[in-house]
């Protein structure tokens, strides 16, 4: 059954979400058929697959390009694609812009936006045009230059209650959902209680309304970052590392093609 902004709105106190990032139609097409709920096309991509150190060098249109490749899968997951560095804190006809080519030439089925309550008109005037959002608290990696390095968020009675209020703001604005990471679990507890929309946690403990994880991350990719949250479901690194060097062996040694597979 093909899932929709309303699926994952509705489902709060009824099922939990099961989410996964994805940037590419294969990766679209089996995170489909396990049933996974929502695909983020998230600029993790950057440090993931371009090679990038942070977030901050994903532009609009890796995401785009890469949000084209899973809507070509057809998924029925909802496809939530980021919106990169600064393009929330644009003009409000700026960012409904980037988002609108998100949807129309990617693909997208709605946006995610690193906010807190500042772009709470923001996201309204988004929502008021169409543009499903779903947003993200705690930890916000595109700011990552600022804080200086990733940690986790809400630690401190400020930082607790800032949170609570980022989350109240950005339901009031028309959030569909929100993503909370790197936040305590006691103040995630917290805030998944205190909204009538699911919070979707990535490093916040079990006191969600569902989970999203890297796909290369729990598959057990090459990566120099290695999330102390995560759990490793597979070690593709191992299986493909070996894979190449077979091939490669069989090549050198002319095993491969024989016979049959010239």
């Amino acid at each position: 059954m093909k899932k929709t902004v309303q699926t994952i709105r509705k489902s709060k106190g009824k099922t939990l979400i099961s989410a996964l990032t994805a940037y590419d139609t294969l990766t679209a097409q089996l995170a489909s058929r396990a049933d996974i709920d929502l695909i983020l096309v998230g600029d993790s991509l950057g440090t993931t697959h371009l090679g990038f150190d942070t977030t901050v060098e994903v532009t609009l249109g890796h995401i785009l390009h890469h949000t084209a490749a899973v809507s070509r899968a057809k998924p029925d997951s909802l496809i939530v694609a980021d919106l990169p560095f600064t393009h929330a804190h644009l003009s409000p006809s700026e960012t409904l812009k980037s988002c609108a080519t998100l949807m129309q030439q990617g693909g997208a089925q709605a946006v995610k936006i690193e906010a807190d309550q500042t772009l709470g008109p923001t996201i309204v005037h988004l929502v008021s045009a169409g543009i499903p959002i779903l947003g993200h608290i705690g930890l916000l990696p595109q700011r990552i230059h600022a804080l200086g390095s990733y940690r986790k968020f809400g630690k401190t009675q400020q930082e607790a209650d800032q949170l609570l209020k980022d989350a109240q703001a950005l339901q009031e604005a028309g959030c569909f959902a929100i993503i909370g990471e790197m936040i305590d679990p006691e103040v995630t507890s917290r805030i998944t209680e205190s909204l009538d929309i699911p919070l979707i946690g990535i490093g916040c403990g079990p006191h969600c309304d569902g989970q999203i994880l890297v796909s290369t991350d729990m598959l057990g990719y090459p990566s120099p970052f290695h999330p102390t949250f995560v759990k490793t479901y597979a070690n593709l690194e191992k299986t493909i590392l070996e894979a190449f060097q077979t091939y490669a062996g069989e090549v050198r040694n002319r095993e491969f093609p024989n016979s049959q597979q010239s």
